[in-house]
């Protein structure tokens, strides 16, 4: 192959030739380094996190104490924007021996084929390694994900398409058992003679127990619903879990009750119900993207419920009594953890008076005023500890995710590098038509005058952007792009609308959101016309992006109001609403939801389109159907709506390549530019 053609085939691979000799501000703050899967080891103040570079993928250990500790290191060598994610780090108890998982996707981690966002012509797999941290090469396992060692460390074991295997350094990994569904929170018992999981299948889930060198598995109390999150008491001799249902369709907000604690003897699978959630607020299942259910040495057991309307953490007895509220006040939880002495709770939240942010508080089980441990203006999330050392996931105006020990000063204990020339959001509320308030973060323009606008809207929709960088990764990159904008000259409102967390239950469970009216559009509405009305904004000149469910939102603006809204930019949004309605409810009934389900979607509208969109997707998405993107494509070109796309084979929803990332936001500052920042009119 001549040099020419080395040259074309590298760009047709996606990967990049040469760094520029001075990158531009997007590409500067976009390959700033992400910490994310901080974890910790039981025994040691050891920590080990994923750190993303200009997407390339790297694990980091450090061993950390207040005194200094040792310095952080890389433990793995990659160098590619490959899009191969890192996930699942798991220690042995004393921190000796690290295992994690690499390639694959970790949101459909027993999917068939792994995905090829990189486009290699030899499909990359999921791959399971085990590393000893002494800087020789790890050991390759085998194909699997969420691996989990013995109390003892002498064993490990995983799961791979519904079945469970267990390894030992020196043999071969061996299947061990295989269930019908997909196997979730695989943990060991006390003592290493049992596995304990669920066995999740479509529409219910089942625990299960596999006593080690048993030939079937065991299951606990299978009935008509999902089992949650089970745990062990600390003795082993018990296991607990949450039991819920779906509400039905049309279900009142005062039915039910729809979800119970469960307790179960760990070696007959006899089961009682020691408490069900009552009728009315709080009665249908609620928890947090981490565990929600703990079982502490002093024989308490943690669990969230939103009885006061806010998702919070109760503490109840195993034998009798009502579960007593640990985290009173007008917050929500993010997630939360015990202590290492099983006597307190840490959590991350946020409070009354800092809604758009997390912060780090401790409580004790048995009650009392909770302590703040983190301050200042920062974000705090997801607290764990390593020994007895707790550490967090940190982030603020201008610092990427980080990993730091807590306490009233944070402690990075791995890079922490800073963006340049960002400016600090602020925090905006107005209300929408019907008297919701609406929570939202402004990122002013630099520059005098009038200037264009941007609305932001999150995906999920359960989510919620803060007043800073997000820890999640996707987030992350969203921050960066606003901030871009602000300093390109735009005004950005970032907008938390309803259906999304943070803001208590009846925020995010208000009547008419989603399918059954858009309700949240409302926000999205009275937030273009704040902007529109602000002495610093140019009425004419304001667009909308968003991604997944803000992609759905952009498409909705643009289809509803492109009298307000100029442009639009839609990543991977859902454009048809339109899905099959239980058969609890009578034919007449069925058909008029899925009119308001039509009447919901940019579909509905899309005769009153008339503003410009870029459309965004990657082909490969397992969360939104890339055949919404054609859909709407072919609808617009009908109606001879102007509208760009931009395609990337092979890659899912979130991005696993940076290039993408980076060559998507390049095409969002191009479609604005031209169409918002050089127009002073329309």
């Amino acid at each position: 192959m001549n040099r020419t053609g080395w040259k074309l085939a590298l760009c047709a691979a996606g990967l990049a030739l040469a760094q520029p000799a001075q990158a531009d501000a997007l590409e500067e703050a976009l390959s700033l380094p992400v910490a994310g899967g901080l974890t910790g080891a039981q025994d040691r103040a050891r920590f080990a996190w994923i750190e993303t570079k200009a997407g390339v993928r790297n694990i980091w250990v450090a061993d950390a104490d207040r005194k200094g500790g040792q310095p952080a290191r890389a433990i793995t060598a990659f160098q590619q924007d490959d899009g191969l994610p890192i996930y699942d780090l798991a220690f042995t108890r004393d921190g000796a021996t690290l295992a994690f998982v690499r390639g694959g996707d970790p949101e459909y981690a027993d999917e068939e084929e792994a995905p090829n966002a990189a486009s290699f012509a030899t499909w990359p797999k999921q791959q399971l390694f085990v590393t000893g941290l002494d800087g020789s090469a790890p050991t390759l396992v085998g194909t699997g994900h969420a691996p989990t060692f013995s109390p003892q460390g002498d064993r490990l074991a995983y799961t791979s398409h519904g079945a469970l295997y267990l390894w030992q350094r020196g043999s071969e990994a061996r299947r061990v058992a295989k269930v019908a569904g997909d196997v979730g929170d695989l943990q060991w018992s006390p003592d290493g003679t049992q596995l304990l999981f669920t066995d999740n299948r479509r529409g219910r889930s089942f625990v299960g127990v596999l006593d080690i060198g048993a030939d079937r598995v065991r299951y606990i109390d299978a009935e008509l619903g999902s089992a949650i999150q089970p745990v062990y008491s600390p003795d082993g001799k018990q296991i607990a879990f949450l039991f819920a249902v779906d509400p039905p369709a049309g279900a009142t907000a005062d039915s039910g009750p729809y979800w119970s604690l469960r307790i179960a003897d760990a070696a007959t699978g006899a089961s009682r119900i020691r408490w069900s959630a009552p009728q009315g607020v709080g009665g249908r299942y609620a928890g947090t993207r981490g565990q929600n259910l703990f079982w502490s040495k002093s024989g308490t057991i943690v669990l969230p419920w939103e009885a006061s309307g806010w998702l919070h953490a109760y503490a109840i007895d195993p034998k009798a009594g009502d579960p007593r509220e640990l985290t009173p006040g007008a917050y929500e939880l993010d997630t939360y953890t015990l202590s290492p002495d099983g006597n307190s709770l840490v959590y991350a939240a946020n409070d009354a008076t800092d809604l758009d942010r997390h912060h780090v508080w401790r409580v004790s089980l048995q009650g009392g005023a909770p302590e703040r441990v983190t301050q200042g203006d920062g974000i705090e999330s997801y607290p764990l500890f390593a020994g007895t050392m707790m550490a967090v996931t940190a982030t603020d105006a201008i610092h990427p995710a980080y990993p730091a020990l807590a306490g009233r000063t944070l402690a990075p204990i791995g890079a922490a590098p800073a963006a340049r020339g960002f400016v600090a959001p602020e925090p905006v509320i107005f209300r929408a038509e019907d008297g919701v308030a609406v929570h939202a973060q402004l990122f002013r323009a630099k520059g005098k005058g009038r200037h264009p606008a941007l609305i932001f809207v999150h995906g999920g929709p359960r989510r919620q952007t803060l007043l800073g960088f997000h820890p999640s990764g996707y987030y992350s990159n969203a921050y960066v792009l606003n901030q871009h904008f602000a300093a390109e000259g735009y005004d950005v409102l970032s907008v938390n609308y309803r259906s999304g967390t943070g803001y208590g239950r009846a925020f995010r469970d208000a009547p008419g959101i989603a399918r059954e009216g858009a309700s949240e559009y409302r926000d999205v509405l009275a937030a273009g016309r704040w902007l529109a009305a602000q002495s610093h904004v140019d009425p004419a000149r304001i667009g909308i992006w968003g991604g997944s469910w803000g992609g759905y939102l952009t498409a909705l603006a643009l289809a509803r109001n492109s009298d307000l809204f100029a442009a639009g930019v839609d990543f991977h949004g859902v454009h048809a609403m339109v899905r099959p309605v239980e058969n609890n409810l009578s034919p007449d009934a069925q058909q008029a939801a899925q009119r308001l389900q039509w009447a919901s979607s940019p579909m509905g509208s899309i005769d009153s389109w008339r503003s410009p969109v870029l459309l965004i997707h990657g082909d490969d998405d397992k969360n939104v159907d890339f055949g919404q993107s054609i859909l709407l494509a072919r609808e617009l070109a009908a109606r001879r709506i102007p509208y760009q796309d931009l395609v990337f084979p092979n890659e899912r929803h979130g991005f696993l390549r940076y290039a993408d990332w980076l060559a998507s936001y390049r095409a969002t500052d191009s479609f604005f530019r031209e169409r918002l920042l050089e127009k002073k009119g329309r």
